[in-house]
């Protein structure tokens, strides 16, 4: 369904993204962030569910800053090096990658983010140093190590309750720090839930986390 696009950062960084066209009427447009397994099928395959409910969504590849390229498979080895890749890439070079993707969907920059994993904390950063419409963060393990940033958009955060990267008491730090955020916990799932290539996959949970994010996308974006 979908293009491989160059994008160029503010600080002139050239980077791949991957865009799905809007089916249909546009209703506006979606960054889609990535796992630490780079942008792979399952990221494009979520930017053509964005683009078949009417979002043009482009996913920016972030581990370009370090290398070009980069599909992991899900596995110990590709967990591995994907953090490392994390790591090297930071977060704020990142953030610049994504408000390219978000000024190439829409001058202004009003998009929805949607991320995902260690993508789920680049949405939260993201959303608190850019000015955004809306966005989802799925799992996102770092997201309790920007408390002390606050976002400037609106947000909901996905987590699942058998997560076993990210301690329930960290989900109720994000609570106690942003009562006005909507933290939805999932029973029976745990990390990667929305993702169909791992095992933790949870179709129901994912389905619900969806049209949450959808809801929210419609009522900041539209």
């Amino acid at each position: 369904m979908g293009e491989l696009i160059r994008l160029t950062a503010e600080d002139s960084h050239a980077l791949d993204a991957y865009r799905a066209p809007a089916l249909g009427t546009r209703r506006g447009g979606v960054v889609v962030i990535q796992e630490v397994f780079g942008v792979n099928p399952h990221i494009r395959a979520v930017c053509d569910g964005y683009a078949a409910a009417g979002y043009e969504a482009i996913a920016p590849s972030l581990f370009d800053r370090a290398r070009s390229g980069v599909v992991l498979n899900y596995d110990e080895a590709g967990i591995a090096e994907g953090r490392e890749l994390a790591a090297a890439v930071g977060w704020d070079g990142p953030v610049k990658d994504v408000w390219a993707a978000a000024n190439a969907l829409d001058p202004a920059g009003r998009v929805g983010l949607v991320g995902y994993c260690w993508g789920g904390s680049w949405t939260w950063v993201a959303a608190c140093r850019l000015k955004v419409g809306a966005a989802a963060c799925y799992y996102g393990r770092h997201i309790v190590e920007f408390l002390d940033e606050r976002p400037t958009c609106p947000v909901i955060l996905h987590f699942g309750a058998e997560d076993h990267l990210i301690p329930l008491e960290n989900v109720e730090r994000i609570r106690a720090a942003f009562p006005d955020i909507p933290v939805h916990l999932y029973a029976g799932a745990g990390h990667g839930f929305n993702c169909t290539a791992r095992a933790e996959y949870r179709p129901d949970a994912a389905a619900i986390a969806f049209q949450r994010t959808l809801d929210l996308f419609t009522k900041h974006l539209s």
